[in-house]
């Protein structure tokens, strides 16, 4: 019997691939020379697409192929997928969610402590040889402070566990209250900002949370406060954030997503204030297995005929 055809959109770990090409051929769209050429020779035995979440699959690709059954996500973002065309066409879609929250809360906590307590710049002031001259400006403290979080889903929620071990005041704005959790419902995201030093965004992406922190929210979270982004870049209005940077309406950020990843804002590279991180707070060994093995466990529910794992559509 012949493997089923799957289209890969961008390059998975070696221990994934491996996986992958045993039971399936694999075609590898990032590595063709001629992108088009390459689908239109193989598309008609394409039944799945395996992708990552800031690659996606639009409606276009989806169209390109006739005989496309799911749409199977490494990561928990499905913004970069056509979902509303997914739906129509009765094609499935999956994602990897639970296995990454850990390591992205873990990571947001990590990005606060080094905005606010300036490790970067500190490790720099050691390895230049600056030290000798003198001491290191005095920085910010993270415990017992406001922090507020855009977003109380899995990964806000784990945050906020976190952060309670600081003794930090937590604050959370989102679409409802959640009556399960002891944190403060602010339902209005720029008082929430009035209201925090620190404001950490754990949204998901898409057109709903589009630009939600605004020139507004920055102005509010005034100029003692840091922003913490370990979401979509597309949650931040990032020609206002390089604004309150450049201007001091805020302290400083730390952010591991962006507009235009990877090719940022060069403007963001010059300011002595923010940490910038490669998109990589899932980035462990740990959880890309766990992911990788989750996109091949619903890749192979979908073969099989049994219920998906984890389906998003």
């Amino acid at each position: 019997m012949s493997k089923p055809e799957i289209l890969l959109m961008g390059a998975y770990p070696d221990w994934d691939l491996a996986e992958l090409e045993q039971h399936y051929e694999v075609h590898k769209i990032y590595a063709a020379a001629n992108r088009e050429a390459f689908l239109a020779e193989r598309s008609a035995g394409i039944r799945a697409i395996a992708t990552r979440g800031e690659l996606g699959a639009s409606a276009e690709l989806m169209r390109a192929l006739p005989k496309l059954e799911i749409v199977a996500c490494y990561g928990v973002g499905t913004d970069a997928i056509d979902l509303n065309y997914a739906r129509q066409n009765r094609i499935r879609v999956t994602n990897t969610p639970d296995v990454l929250t850990a390591d992205v809360a873990d990571f947001g906590v990590a990005l606060l402590l080094a905005a606010a307590r300036k490790i970067p710049q500190a490790d720099r002031f050691v390895r230049t040889g600056a030290w000798a001259k003198g001491n290191l400006e005095l920085v910010t403290r993270v415990c017992g402070k406001a922090v507020g979080i855009v977003g109380m889903g899995r990964i806000g929620t784990a945050v906020a566990k976190r952060l309670g071990g600081f003794d930090c005041q937590i604050g959370y704005f989102d679409v409802t209250r959640r009556d399960d959790l002891p944190y403060r419902f602010v339902g209005d995201l720029t008082e929430l900002a009035r209201q925090s030093e620190f404001l950490i965004v754990t949204l998901a992406g898409g057109e709903a949370t589009k630009s939600l922190v605004n020139a507004a929210v920055l102005g509010a979270l005034g100029a003692d406060g840091i922003l913490v982004n370990v979401a979509r870049g597309s949650t931040v209005d990032e020609t206002a954030l390089i604004d309150a940077l450049e201007r001091r309406v805020i302290k400083g950020a730390a952010l591991d997503v962006f507009w235009n990843e990877p090719n940022i804002d060069k403007r963001l590279l010059s300011f002595d204030n923010v940490v910038l991180q490669p998109h990589h707070a899932s980035g462990t060994i740990e959880t890309r297995k766990a992911m990788g093995k989750l996109v091949r466990d619903n890749l192979a529910a979908h073969f099989a005929g049994s219920a998906l794992p984890t389906a998003v559509v």
